[in-house]
């Protein structure tokens, strides 16, 4: 029996300046994959406030070091952009660091619980450089 390593979530994929990328899941089940399965706890979590949207992560520097509040922000955009609010002028967006993010017990895919949020507001924005996979 052959044993299979879990399938990657589907995710857009962006680069920001200074060698920071961002990933968006596609689905509920990407969301969950790429937020409780893919996330160390040291990459930052965001996700629109209030209604349905991707949950993005801003994955860590190997070489360690925080994101500055533009690199921040820059994420939170991309999370309003993959959301029902991007169309919505300035939107606010829950931001934690990925260890404060859990899923309870019995949750539907794509629901999770999250602690020691900030809230940024942000329009909604994509990076001029755009991959997806």
């Amino acid at each position: 029996m052959t044993q299979h390593s879990p399938e990657p979530p589907a995710a857009y994929t962006y680069e920001l300046p200074g060698g920071w990328t961002v990933l968006a899941g596609k689905t509920d089940a990407d969301n969950d994959r790429l937020s409780i399965k893919i996330a160390a706890p040291q990459d930052w979590w965001f996700h629109v406030r209030g209604m349905p949207g991707s949950h993005v992560l801003l994955r860590a520097h190997e070489a360690g070091g925080e994101p500055d509040a533009a690199t921040l922000k820059a994420a939170a955009a991309i999370a309003a952009w993959h959301s029902k609010a991007r169309g919505g002028g300035i939107v606010a967006v829950s931001c934690t660091m990925a260890r404060y993010v859990t899923k309870p017990r019995g949750a539907k895919p794509g629901t999770v619980s999250i602690r020691r949020e900030q809230v940024l507001k942000v329009r909604p924005a994509l990076p001029e450089r755009t991959e997806i996979n």
